[in-house]
This record gives structure tokens, sequence and C-alpha cells, in this order.
């Protein structure tokens, strides 16, 4: 795997992971959906309201496209930051932005493209589901890819007379 996807994968799993850990605490069990129902509400972005009648399959379907979406996400990053060095000079500020990015990109573009079409959201709702990429989502790629971009220490080598 070279440096770019593997920046990308890294990036994608633990900012994905922040945010399915973070969805299924608060909507899953807090506010009591059911994590299984928030993965088939995922895996709905494909399949439509079928999504929610394949139990424990859609809900693995839901979990895999979550993982694709978020290095997808994190490969954009890994991508853009080879030409704007800002991304990783100012990682942490960029992983924030970024992370408001892909909320609206997500929420105004990708969802109302899906099966699952547009849905208004509610000022908390929305609050709920900005939170967790701009606190996660970006930051972790935002880290990933900064210390990719780490300059790679020379190994010292012996002087040849």
């Amino acid at each position: 795997m070279n440096r770019t996807l593997g920046t990308a994968v890294r990036g994608g799993v633990v900012g994905g992971l922040l945010d399915i850990l973070y969805a299924c605490v608060l909507w899953g069990i807090i506010l009591d959906v059911g994590v299984l129902k928030i993965l088939q509400s995922i895996a709905s972005g494909l399949l439509g309201k079928a999504a929610y009648d394949g139990g424990a399959g859609t809900a693995a379907l839901g979990l895999a496209l979550h993982f694709c979406i978020a290095t997808c996400m994190a490969l954009a990053y890994v991508l853009a930051a080879k030409r704007l060095p800002v991304l990783t000079s100012r990682w942490l500020l960029m992983g924030f932005l970024y992370g408001f990015v892909l909320f609206a990109v997500m929420n105004f573009v990708v969802v109302p493209l899906s099966a699952i079409g547009w849905r208004p959201m509610t000022p908390m709702g929305a609050f709920r589901a900005l939170l967790p990429h701009i606190l996660f989502v970006g930051p972790a790629i935002a880290y990933f890819t900064a210390k990719r971009a780490a300059p790679v220490p020379i190994p010292a080598t012996p002087a040849v007379a």
C-alpha cells in the first residue's frame, strides 16, 4: 500500500471510528434509537427504506459504507495537503475547518443525492451532527496527514574517506 493511501486509511479509520462511536452512544443508546438502526440508516443511503428490513446484514453494510466514506474523505484531504502545506502546518485548525466542510458536503450534497433524499434538520439535530465532524473526523484526518508530512529524519552515514 503506498504512503498516500496508507495515510488516508489511518485517518479514515480513526476518524470514522470516533464518529461511529459518537453516533452509537448518542443516538443509539442515549436517545434510544438503537445501534442496529443507526448502522442501517447509513446503508439506507444506498438501499433506501429496505435497509431497515435487512437486519444485521444491512447494519454490517452500513458500517462498511461508513468506513469507506471516511477513508475517501481522508484521501481527499491527503491529496489536497500535497498542494496546500497549510493543511499540515496548521493541522488542528484545518482539521476543525475540514470537519465543518465534511458536515456540509455530507448533509447538503451526499445525503440529498442518496436514496435518503433531502431531509430538513432541526438546529439541535444539525448541532449533534456537526459536533463529531469538527471535533473528531476532521482533526483525526488532519493529524494523520500532518504526521505523514513531517520530515523523516535522515540516518547518519559514516564519512567515506
